[in-house]
């Protein structure tokens, strides 16, 4: 191997992280279920603004939280005169009670103690969704796995530039089982665009017309399975297919065939010990976009290491 073959894959999970760890806003905006629009809040309210970086907003992340000053010590001074004393020798509270304390009654004379409570600290939001370092490692993986197998050819580019928006597919999907429309049709239209620019360079292995092919004949796969089971295949599978198809026809039918039953062998595989452990039942819906995703990596790696 040459010094350039040894660089890519370094260079490749150099890449795979920095674009990950860019992907959690863009997770949390979009994991909304079907029908509602996309988040513009963080979880506590404050506006998010664009699509890439950390998930908390800038005022979560340069805003303390507020600091909550310890109950003072009860003391045995004795009580001003202008205050009256508790009819059992113990001080009066200085102050109205808390809302939410406790009166006790004790004692044959009817003497009452007032305990006061103070109220636990707010616990800090939750976090909302993924955090960067899982994303950052598994697009880090993805990408110089790819490097490895496709070596230096052109179309390595191409996969290196998908990468980053397939794994935020699959996790959006994963999340909420929805597969947006601003991310898989664009994803279909830029695996074919930068498909053809692969072919018109040298050294590429595949075939830019069985892509189209492909992407064609596995849409249209998918979309027979909606409509013969649409509770069981989503309309946004249909459209994710159109790219998957894309990429696995560049190394031909072959690898389309293998990426389309590596995702069903998958996806079955997880259903299947879900119904296992009882976490789901026979009719329980699945996301299957990440599946999908997951199948056309394996097909990729595939079809790489042997054109």
């Amino acid at each position: 191997m040459t010094a350039l073959e040894l660089a890519l894959p370094a260079a490749a999970a150099v890449w795979g992280a920095t674009t990950g760890a860019l992907l959690p806003r863009a997770a949390y905006r979009f994991s909304v279920p079907a029908g509602e629009d996309w988040r513009t809040t963080c979880p506590v309210g404050h506006p998010v603004q664009g699509w890439l970086g950390r998930t908390p907003c800038h005022t979560c992340a340069t805003t303390a939280p507020p600091t909550h000053e310890p109950a003072a010590a009860p003391t045995d001074e004795p009580a001003p005169a202008d205050e009256p004393a508790a009819a059992d020798g113990v001080d009066a509270p200085q102050g109205p009670p808390a809302p939410d304390d406790e009166s006790r009654t004790g004692g044959a004379g009817g003497n009452t103690k007032t305990a006061t409570t103070h109220p636990p600290a707010p616990a800090p939001a939750p976090a909302p969704g993924p955090t960067p370092a899982p994303l950052a490692l598994a697009t880090a993986l993805i990408c110089a796995t790819l490097a490895l197998t496709t070596g230096t050819r052109p179309e390595l580019a191409v996969w290196l530039l998908l990468t980053p928006v397939g794994v935020l597919l699959a996790v959006v999907d994963f999340r909420v089982q929805r597969l947006p429309d601003p991310l898989t049709l664009p994803f279909a239209a830029t695996a074919l665009a930068l498909l053809g620019v692969a072919a018109l360079l040298p050294e590429h292995a595949g075939d830019w017309l069985t892509s189209l092919y492909a992407a064609l004949a596995l849409g249209a796969a998918y979309f027979v399975l909606f409509l013969v089971n649409p509770g069981g295949m989503g309309f946004g599978d249909v459209k994710l297919a159109l790219g998957v198809g894309a990429a696995l026809g560049w190394y031909g039918w072959p690898t389309v065939l293998l990426g389309t039953f590596a995702g069903f062998l998958l996806g079955a595989l997880y259903g299947g010990a879900l119904v296992a452990v009882r976490r789901a039942g026979r009719k329980t819906a699945i996301a299957f976009g990440p599946f999908l995703i997951a199948g056309a990596f394996a097909g990729l790696l595939v079809g790489a290491y042997t054109a």
